[in-house]
C-alpha cells in the first residue's frame, strides 16, 4: 500500500504543483490588470480580462522596444537609475537572470565541463564566459582563467569558481539538461544524457 499511494503521489504532486504555480500566476496578473481597469474607470469585465490586459500591455512594451529613441530613452534611464548602488546591485542582478533565461537568437556560450576533484570525483559546471574581469585576471597567476559555475542542488544558488582552461573537461551536453542535472542532483534526466560524451580540449 505504501509503494501505491507513493507512486500516485510522485505522479500527482509535480502535476498538482505546477498547474497551482501557473494558475496562481495567472490570478496574480488578472488582478493587476483588472486593479488597472479599474483605474482607469472600467468596473465590469470578465474572469481573464485583466490578464489578457496585462498579456496585451507586454506585448506592447514589446514593440515599443522595437522602436531606436525608446529603446535610448530607457537606456538612459536605466543609467541614471544604475548611479545608486543598492538598485544597481539588485537591478543588475534580476537583469542579468534575465538575460539568461532569455537566450533566442544569441549564441549558446554556456559550455558544460567537468572539473577533477582532490578525491579523484569529478564536479559538473558551466564556464559562463569566456573573458573573465580584467581585475580578476590581473591578480591570478598567468594562464587562461575562465570563470565555472557550480550549481548547488534543489535552489538557484551557486558557486563560481575560476578554472585554468585546461583542466576542464569539455561535455557535449545541453545548457539546459546539465542544469537540470545539477539542480535535482542527477535525479533528472533527459534520454541520452546519461550516454554524453566527454571530449578533453
Amino acid at each position: 500500500m505504501k509503494k501505491t499511494l507513493a507512486r500516485g503521489l510522485m505522479n500527482l504532486l509535480p502535476m498538482a504543483l505546477s498547474l497551482w504555480l501557473f494558475w496562481s500566476l495567472f490570478v496574480s496578473l488578472d488582478g493587476l490588470g483588472i486593479f488597472i481597469l479599474e483605474l482607469v474607470g472600467i468596473n465590469q469585465h470578465f474572469v481573464g480580462a485583466g490578464f489578457i490586459l496585462v498579456v496585451a500591455i507586454v506585448f506592447a512594451v514589446g514593440l515599443l522596444f522595437s522602436v531606436s529613441p525608446i529603446v535610448w530613452l530607457y537606456g538612459w534611464i536605466e543609467r541614471q537609475l544604475m548611479r545608486f548602488p543598492l538598485f544597481k546591485s539588485v537591478y543588475g542582478s534580476i537583469r542579468d537572470i534575465a538575460s539568461l533565461m532569455n537566450r533566442e537568437g544569441k549564441p549558446n556560450t554556456q559550455q558544460t565541463v567537468l572539473v577533477k576533484q582532490a578525491n579523484g570525483g569529478f564536479v559538473v559546471g558551466f564556464i559562463m564566459t569566456d573573458t573573465p574581469p580584467q581585475p580578476l585576471l590581473d591578480a591570478l597567476p598567468e594562464g587562461d582563467w575562465v570563470p565555472v559555475l557550480f550549481q548547488l542542488s534543489y535552489q538557484m544558488a551557486g558557486v563560481t569558481s575560476l578554472v585554468k582552461r585546461e583542466d576542464l573537461i569539455l561535455v557535449d551536453w545541453s545548457f539546459e539538461e546539465a542544469m537540470r542535472f545539477n539542480l535535482t542532483a542527477g535525479i533528472s534526466q533527459t534520454p541520452g544524457a546519461a550516454t554524453a560524451k566527454t571530449k578533453a580540449e
